[in-house]
């Protein structure tokens, strides 16, 4: 069989329809059909079937999928032993993090890559908005830095390499003159009532106050939902309510913020990278991968963090 019609297969079962094929291979969608039913016909058996005005893939399908993976990390795995050979890891290495990730991670990381010259990491940040878009991004980035932990078991059901980083604690952010202000630390039972500042649903931040709501037993009023973690700083700070923020990119000085713990609940974000199993096999994208954890070691020892 043909590695190019597998991988053609295997984007399929990734992305689900022959245009999103063909924009990722930069053919045609017609290109695309005609190079499945090749495929098709050296299986010996049906691989697609209707499915509305698209197709998916049939049992056989999916079978074939899973092995068109197996041969793209074998592939990976002899070119990345040919190229230790020829003298180590090398090439463009592309990597998205949401933005305070970003913030956290991207300047130590730069310099950590430069110790490999041979190595170019190309970074952007892209915040999913939904843990599904993490599946999207992976086919679009060798390295996906991601703190959407409900996810994981799906990511591993997909084949996905997770490569855990940091788990960092979430606070509560009040204004500095908040009656809350003094307290070392803030439980459930404290912050009922409030009014919340809050993110988009489905954010680690949102599912804070989700969990609040079941341990308390209290609905939680959300007055505002925004992405940015610097509006919500600044409407908290200015007395419109309190939120959910993480501790190591929150900014508490000369801002009129102050943060606190929120104990008895569990108030943390796990970050990870996630990535392709065959793009996991190349040296150079190994570097960045080892080059992050290393740098998210850094950032939670400079914090303090258990």
């Amino acid at each position: 069989m043909d590695a190019r019609r597998l991988a053609m297969l295997r984007e399929l079962a990734e992305r689900g329809t022959v245009g999103a094929v063909a924009d990722e291979m930069d053919v045609t969608p017609s290109a695309v059909s005609q190079q499945l039913k090749i495929l098709e016909a050296e299986a010996g058996v049906p691989l697609l079937e209707p499915a509305g005005r698209g197709v998916r893939l049939t049992a056989a399908g999916r079978a074939l999928a899973e092995t068109a993976t197996e041969v793209a990390v074998a592939l990976e795995r002899a070119e990345a032993k040919w190229r230790e050979y020829l003298g180590g890891p090398a090439g463009d290495v592309t990597l998205t993090v949401f933005p305070t990730g970003g913030e956290m991670l991207l300047p130590g990381l730069l310099s950590r890559v430069v110790a490999e010259p041979a190595v170019n990491l190309i970074c952007s940040d892209r915040d999913p908005t939904q843990r599904f878009e993490v599946l999207d991004m992976v086919a679009h980035f060798d390295i996906v830095v991601a703190d959407s932990p409900s996810a994981t078991e799906e990511w591993h059901d997909r084949g996905l390499q997770l490569v855990p980083l940091m788990r960092e604690p979430l606070d509560v952010a009040l204004p500095e003159d908040h009656r809350l202000a003094d307290r070392p630390s803030l439980s459930p039972k404290d912050v009922v009532g409030e009014t919340w500042i809050g993110a988009p649903r489905d954010f680690p931040y949102d599912r804070v106050l989700q969990h609040l709501v079941t341990v308390t037993g209290e609905s939680v009023r959300i007055a505002q939902r925004f992405d940015d973690n610097g509006v919500v700083e600044a409407v908290v700070a200015a007395g419109h309510g309190i939120a959910i923020l993480p501790r190591f990119t929150t900014r508490t000085r000369d801002n009129g913020l102050v943060t606190r713990p929120l104990v008895g609940i569990r108030a943390k974000r796990d970050i990870t990278a996630v990535l392709r199993p065959d793009r996991f096999e190349r040296p150079s994208v190994r570097f960045v991968v080892q080059a992050l954890r290393e740098e998210a070691r850094a950032v939670a020892d400079r914090h303090g963090a258990v």
